[in-house]
């Protein structure tokens, strides 16, 4: 009998109903297969009990062991001195004699405690094909930057669409994270696809705004995981251009960066 049988079996017993999913829910794992008992018993719940209870094996006797004396290295005063007063073990050269040869203390464990990466990004989709991104919540001013550059390159027409905000961990003092680099890439995987499920986005590449930004120093592009212009985390080639930030302070940053627009503008023509 598996152990959800047998489950079932005492709370019927016990005269608590369970309930069992009968259907699968979308995206939902299988219900695990066992056994059910479709034919209610018609034993009263009160004499089911006590059978269940007098078909348990009973209880193995517990062995008297010898009461054996205190070896007299465990008894020896100065042990017991330090046992209650936590004062050192100082041995008398006749308790020396007497104790066996002591074995090397555990060393202490230490628990190091995993901490989720903290991090979080404004992305908008453009066209519903390429997807901008950048760290941290946008600016109005890098907002309005944002736009100016792609409607300069032919890449947006019209209105700004509209800016999501993500930040992870979603629930920061609830899970202790076993791998927080892999979750934070599953979060932010499932975050994008869900996105684009809802809004239709077929999304062909990522507009990364970030590339001047080492990667030890930003948590968002180690979860990127960005190589060779690709992020394994998104399967989709990347883009890479200077932070926002740093591009409102520099004029001579945004002339620099011109030519590299351009020639993103023919990409999104098709040229």
């Amino acid at each position: 009998m598996t152990p959800e049988v047998a489950r079932r079996h005492y709370l019927e017993a016990m005269g608590i109903t369970a309930w069992a999913s009968r259907y699968q829910l979308p995206n939902a794992l299988p219900t695990q297969a066992c056994e059910w008992d479709e034919t209610p018993a018609k034993t009263p719940p009160r004499e089911r009990l006590h059978a269940l209870l007098d078909d348990a094996p009973a209880p193995r006797p517990r062995s008297q062991a010898p009461i054996t004396e205190p070896s007299s290295a465990s008894a020896s005063p100065s042990a017991v001195r330090a046992l209650l007063g936590n004062a050192p073990v100082v041995e008398t050269p006749q308790e020396a004699i007497a104790s066996p040869v002591p074995t090397p203390a555990p060393s202490p464990r230490v628990d190091a405690l995993l901490k989720p990466l903290t991090f979080s990004f404004s992305c908008l989709c453009v066209g519903g094909r390429w997807l901008s991104v950048c760290e941290g919540e946008m600016s109005p001013v890098e907002q309005q930057l944002l736009a100016n550059m792609l409607r300069a390159a032919g890449v947006l027409e019209g209105d700004m669409p509209s800016m999501t905000y993500f930040k992870w961990p979603p629930l920061a003092t609830t899970f202790t994270p076993e791998e927080p680099l892999e979750e934070a890439q599953e979060g932010v995987a499932a975050f994008i696809a869900g996105a684009a499920s809802r809004q239709g986005w077929t999304l062909e590449q990522v507009l990364w705004w970030g590339a001047d930004e080492a990667p030890e120093d930003s948590p968002l592009a180690q979860v990127m995981a960005l190589a060779n212009g690709q992020s394994s985390t998104l399967s989709l080639p990347v883009w890479q251009g200077p932070a926002l930030a740093s591009l409102t302070q520099q004029a001579s940053a945004k002339r620099a960066l011109w030519p590299r627009l351009a020639a993103l503008g023919k990409q999104w023509g098709g040229e």
